[in-house]
């Protein structure tokens, strides 16, 4: 079971880290990702990352601005989100899947199997 957690109101240009918790599950295998969403849109790649490589893939609207990373006990993924803007406001959530997802399928939210119960972001101008 996943849990996010971490998201609330903040200023624009502040920044949240978000928390993505697994009860019986280690983040050191398959993939993981971040995705996001406002009511009424479609559903929106932000990040994520395959664990038997060393990098990470993120969507154009946060590049340089997010970061994924993944505690030591590998039992917590965070979404570091720096220079927030409004437009980053939505409900975000995170994804796993025991698989090691080739490029082209991660952000597919369909390929992954669990997903948290996500956590609201709002940015204010």
């Amino acid at each position: 079971q996943l849990q996010a957690f971490g998201g609330g109101l903040v200023q624009a240009g502040g920044s949240l880290r978000l928390s993505c918790a697994a009860s019986g599950h280690t983040f050191s295998s398959g993939t993981v990702a971040w995705f996001r969403q406002v009511a009424g849109n479609e559903r929106e790649f932000v990040a994520a990352r395959r664990w038997m490589f060393s990098t990470n893939v993120y969507g154009d609207s946060v590049k340089g601005r997010f970061s994924l990373t993944r505690d030591v006990a590998e039992t917590t993924v965070f979404l570091q989100m720096n220079s927030l803007k409004p437009e980053d406001t939505a409900t975000y959530y995170c994804a796993v899947t025991a698989r090691n997802l080739i490029m082209s399928a991660l952000r597919d939210g369909e390929r992954y199997d669990y997903w948290g119960q996500g956590t609201l972001v709002t940015v204010s101008s």
